[in-house]
Parts: structure tokens; C-alpha cells; sequence
């Protein structure tokens, strides 16, 4: 039991819910309606062995600086739970499974897309970008976005500005999202070397970048919703969660006694923004079908 604790581990399923919670809203767009259940549980299955493998490869690369960081210092490869060999097999594993299962019960294009994800987080964000540039996850967290179009491709085979727009929105969700969290493990990267914003920039510097992306999140959210043509009362509610989370980083102050506090407060929120807008759009979108 304690070996296959570790392999489930590998795959970091806690970060793979954010994944799936993105995916279903943007296949119930794409279908106008509920698809079919064998679809979705092979996209959200798919989905799940992909990231899964790629949070795998990200941990056999990073196995080292996961040494020198208290927040990853009980993952399996860093306890000698698992090896990297053994880590790297499972990995591959997974993602053939993976890209087998879309290719099967999917579309070719969904299929491509996620092998595209997978390359993207374990090659261009894992190796290049997140030892490199303090923008990392900025762009790095392009491959969390992948999901969307994926599970639009999986019900159509084709893209259109809806999926795209909604991309953008986790595109600017994830950077907030992530700076808040790194805002606490500051300095876990500063001792590991890995230039994450809030341990190599000043807090004004932080703030400033997260109400940017913030702001374009809220923007991209409502594009999402004019295009993907729901009612009005969607639209106002979306503003009324990107206000709210807006509100969170008005609390955000340079210098402040509680500065860590309320950067917790606004990655726990933040998860709650994305949940909530992915139940709006199933419901709004059901009951405009």
C-alpha cells in the first residue's frame, strides 16, 4: 500500500482537480450540453493520467532542489520511496496511456493537444523557464490552460474563440494563484535557486503584477461569456466573482503585519473563484440547452 501511496503521489491528484474542474465546464460549452458519459469520463480519465505523468516527470527533474525546500522535501523520489528510474517508467507510462485513451475514445486533435501539454510543462516550464525567469509560471502556466481546449477538442475536433477565450481566463488566473501560495514558500525558493516573483522581486513589485493579471482575468472572463452567448444574469454573476476576488487583493498590503495571511486568503480564494465560475458556466449553459 505505502508503494503505491508513493505513485500516487508522483502524480500531485490535489493539483490535477484544478485541471479536470476547467475541463468539464468547457465540454458542456462545446456540446451546448451535456456530452456523452463515455466521452467525458475518457477525457477526464485521459486528462488525469496526463497530468499525472507530466507532475511525475516534473518531480524526477526536480529531485534535487525538492531536497532543499521544506515543502517538497517528503516527495517519493527526495524519501527514496521510489527511484528515478523507476519514477521515469511510470511517468511514460501514464502519458501513452494516456494519449492511447484520447486517441481511442476522442478526437485526434484532443489527442495532440495533450500531448502538446505534456511536452509544454515538462520540457518548456520544468527545464526552461521555471530555473530561468521570475516569469515563469507566467508562462510556464500555459500548459494548466491546455485542459480547456483539450475537452472542447474532444467534443468537436476543432477550436473556436470560446475555448480560446477561456484559456485566457486561466491563463491570467494562474499567476495570482500561484504568486499567493509562493508568497508563503518565499523562501523555499530562494534556497532551492528557483527565481519564483515574490523571492527575487519587492512586495510592490508582486502586488502590482498580481492586479494585472487580475484585471485581465475578470476582462477575459466576460469576453468568455459574450462569446459563448449565455444570458445576461451569467455575465453579471461573473463580474460579481471577479469583484470579489478583486476585493481579496485590496487587503494585499506592502509591508503589512499580515501580508502572508491575506496571500493565503487569496489562494484559497482563488480556488474557490475558479470552482464557482466552472459551476456557473455547466448550470448556465444546461439550462440555456
Amino acid at each position: 500500500m505505502s508503494a503505491l501511496r508513493a505513485y500516487i503521489d508522483l502524480m500531485k491528484l490535489r493539483v490535477v482537480e484544478l485541471l479536470i474542474i476547467t475541463t468539464l465546464p468547457a465540454m458542456v460549452l462545446a456540446e451546448k450540453g451535456l456530452p456523452s458519459f463515455g466521452l467525458v469520463a475518457a477525457t477526464l480519465v485521459g486528462g488525469t493520467l496526463a497530468a499525472g505523468a507530466s507532475n511525475a516527470f516534473n518531480m524526477v527533474i526536480e529531485a534535487d532542489t525538492d531536497k532543499l525546500m521544506v515543502r517538497t522535501s517528503k516527495r517519493p523520489i527526495v524519501t527514496g520511496a521510489i527511484s528515478r528510474k523507476h519514477a521515469t517508467l511510470f511517468a511514460t507510462a501514464i502519458s501513452i496511456l494516456s494519449l492511447a485513451i484520447f486517441a481511442i475514445f476522442t478526437t485526434a486533435l484532443a489527442t495532440l493537444l495533450t500531448a502538446l501539454a505534456i511536452f509544454y510543462y515538462v520540457v518548456i516550464y520544468t527545464i526552461l523557464l521555471k530555473p530561468n525567469t521570475s516569469q515563469n509560471i507566467v508562462w510556464g502556466g500555459a500548459a494548466g490552460c491546455m485542459p480547456v481546449l483539450i475537452g472542447w477538442a474532444a467534443v468537436t475536433g476543432s477550436l473556436t474563440w470560446v475555448p480560446v477565450a477561456f484559456f485566457m481566463v486561466v491563463f491570467f488566473w494562474t499567476p495570482p494563484h500561484f504568486w499567493a501560495l509562493a508568497i508563503k514558500y518565499k523562501d523555499d525558493y530562494s534556497a532551492a535557486g528557483i527565481p519564483m516573483l515574490p523571492s527575487v522581486s519587492s512586495q510592490s513589485s508582486v502586488i502590482g503584477q498580481m492586479w494585472f493579471h487580475t484585471i485581465a482575468m475578470v476582462i477575459s472572463s466576460t469576453a468568455m461569456i459574450q462569446l459563448a452567448e449565455l444570458p445576461v444574469w451569467v455575465l453579471c454573476t461573473t463580474v460579481l466573482l471577479g469583484a470579489v476576488f478583486t476585493f481579496q487583493l485590496f487587503a494585499l498590503k506592502e509591508n503589512s503585519d499580515n501580508y502572508n495571511k491575506v496571500a493565503a486568503g487569496i489562494f484559497h480564494w482563488s480556488i474557490t473563484y475558479l470552482s464557482l465560475l466552472s459551476i456557473l458556466l455547466v448550470v448556465a449553459q444546461l439550462l440555456s440547452a
